[in-house]
């Protein structure tokens, strides 16, 4: 956890100290909701970003050279929303796997579209149709989990995302040999 995260989180836990001994219980139920969706996408970032890394160690242990860098302050935009979070790359000769998980902090950075805790992206360098946008959202059993939308390929419904599916990003990170338009 960084210092501003550790910060953000006395300071959510003492705001909803506050207000529950102000007998405002409508704020302390709205900053108490705050802080277990932010611990939701803490989470839910650590294991796709974990995951990733993961696969790519594994994948150097059998023999590949894939250099791994991550970004702890990476921004970028999901529609006309500011995502703030991390980036995970995975390099591989000239090719390169980005991962990007966030979720808008402040008002200005706007709102995540269609609902959802959290939003990334899977994009693969020089293969833009492989691409894959990511949304967190809570299923009804209340269980968080990562929903895959292709970017590029509207006949594919989304689904959730699942370990197997992040290996074969990996494989196409590693896979020279294929036309990018076999991928979607």
């Amino acid at each position: 956890m960084s210092e501003l995260d550790e910060a953000w989180t006395i300071g959510l836990a003492e705001a909803e100290r506050r207000a529950r001994a102000e007998g405002r219980s409508d704020i302390a139920d709205y900053l108490a909701l705050r802080s277990s969706n932010d611990l939701i996408r803490k989470v839910a970032r650590d294991w796709l970003l974990q995951i990733f890394t993961a696969a790519a160690g594994s994948a150097n242990r059998a023999g590949a050279a894939i250099q791994i860098a991550r970004a702890e302050t990476h921004r970028f935009k999901v529609g006309n929303a500011s995502m703030v979070g991390t980036s995970l790359s995975l390099s591989s000769g000239v090719r390169a796997v980005l991962v990007e998980v966030g979720w808008p902090r402040t008002p200005r950075d706007g709102f995540i579209r269609g609902g959802g805790l959290a939003c990334g992206n899977i994009k693969h360098v020089g293969i833009k149709k492989a691409g894959e946008e990511l949304r967190l959202v809570v299923d009804v059993s209340g269980t968080p989990c990562w929903i895959v939308s292709a970017r590029h390929t509207a006949h594919v419904a989304p689904h959730d995302l699942q370990e197997s599916h992040i290996k074969k990003h990996l494989a196409l990170l590693l896979d020279d040999t294929r036309s990018p338009n076999t991928h979607s």
